[in-house]
């Protein structure tokens, strides 16, 4: 009796360290897959995937979350299923098959998710990163440019250091983030964040195919994030890295459309929120209409820019803004034309601009050659010039922070108040 029950309990020991183990690889392959209840985790400890559900609902999910700060709230960062939760995941498991899949399969064996490849290995492993970066490669090749899937490339509401915003020209593919839906529903809600192509690339928060607030096209460093912007024939992206690696710190896009930076507080063991946009009423989406200027400091906080007066002078004085500003004297083509310097400014909305970086003429005669083109702008550490061509929009004070933008006006008009 006493020896039946000794080898009870050395098969359970047993069995609960095989289970201990099998919950703390940092890869899943053909032979090693995972169910709920058991985790990956990446090789440093930072970062952990499974089964979890958001607050408030028994809806099951694969997701990524930080590893670190479990203990004391769960921060997910991706989600894999986040349009199909499960109900039921009694025999749900998480596998990578031939040639190289990563698949999320039902109680009933049926797919609930899966990546997509359009090559095939012999040894197909899924790798956690310590970025956060769930990669799908053959097991052995380290090469990322060799990876046949990666989780960075398929964003949900959170950009990780390294991770990138904009869009790969080669095979079409664009990283962009999606709001959840609420906070315990990971559904892609109606706002997201983009970095637009057209004209000169800028970073855009709409709400569903609406601009609601713009990134300005200047961000700076600081001695915790540095910045990267990406801008050539291949791609196109911004992206952040960190000083200090030990630093926890992601850029989420929240269900009411805000963008903010957070970084993790280990002494108060909470998230402290950086940045965030909109973060006054200056960042609304041009909200001060055509050639009007947005300052917080001032009342009303739109005002005209000089040489420039309200196109309704009636609506203008109720605060309705939005058919903006007028030149006191309109541009003729036929006329002489000057440029004027306003500075410390948020560069106009960039969709109807031009990047041109092979420059024969400076940037004011190239500018006056085209009647169409109605401001400038030399880049800072750039070759060539940025051109705008018809009215400019979502214009905001800024100070210190801002750029200089040259104003294509009438000569003639230079001289009236």
């Amino acid at each position: 009796m006493e020896a039946s029950i000794f080898l009870l309990f050395f098969l359970l020991s047993f069995y609960s360290n095989i289970h201990n183990i099998s919950a703390t690889i940092d890869a899943i392959t053909t032979n090693q897959y995972i169910i709920d209840g058991e985790t990956v985790v990446s090789s440093g400890g930072t970062f952990e995937l499974g089964f979890f559900s958001p607050s408030g609902t028994t809806k099951r999910y694969i997701g990524i979350w930080y590893k670190q700060i479990l203990l004391h709230v769960q921060t997910v960062v991706w989600v894999a299923n986040r349009e199909k939760p499960l109900t039921n995941t009694s025999s749900a498991v998480l596998k990578v098959i031939k040639p190289g899949i990563l698949v999320l399969y039902s109680d009933k064996n049926e797919i609930i998710w899966s990546t997509n490849t359009s090559r095939s290995v012999q040894n197909p492993v899924a790798v956690l990163l310590d970025s956060g970066n769930l990669v799908l490669k053959d097991a052995n090749d380290e090469n990322p440019e060799n990876f046949l899937w990666q989780s960075f490339s398929f964003p949900t509401d959170t950009l990780l250091p390294g991770m990138k915003l904009g869009k790969n020209f080669k095979t079409g593919h664009e990283n962009y983030l999606s709001e959840w839906k609420n906070h315990n529903d990971p559904t892609p809600g109606e706002f997201s964040l983009h970095f637009e192509l057209a004209g000169y690339p800028q970073g855009v928060i709409r709400r569903d195919t609406s601009v609601s607030a713009r990134l300005t096209q200047r961000v700076g460093n600081n001695n915790i994030h540095k910045i990267h912007s990406v801008f050539n024939k291949d791609e196109v992206y911004y992206s952040f890295s960190l000083i200090n690696i030990s630093v926890l710190s992601r850029l989420v896009l929240t269900s009411n459309g805000y963008l903010q930076r957070l970084t993790w507080v280990d002494q108060t063991k909470s998230w402290n929120i950086y940045v965030s946009l909109p973060s006054n009423i200056c960042d609304t989406y041009n909200i001060c209409g055509a050639y009007g200027s947005c300052d917080v400091y001032t009342y009303p906080v739109c005002q005209c820019l000089d040489k420039f007066v309200p196109k309704n002078p009636q609506q203008w004085e109720k605060e309705d803004w939005s058919e903006g500003c007028v030149r006191k004297t309109p541009l003729d083509c036929f006329e002489e034309h000057v440029f004027l310097k306003y500075s410390g400014i948020k560069l106009p909305y960039s969709k109807y601009s031009q990047y041109n970086e092979t420059m024969t003429l400076g940037c004011s005669q190239e500018c006056l050659r085209n009647c169409s083109c109605t401001a400038y702008l030399k880049l800072d550490g750039e070759k060539g010039c940025l051109f705008w061509f018809g009215e400019l929009i979502d214009i905001k004070k800024l100070s210190d922070r801002g750029q200089d933008i040259y104003i294509k006006m009438d000569s003639s008009g230079l001289g009236k108040n």
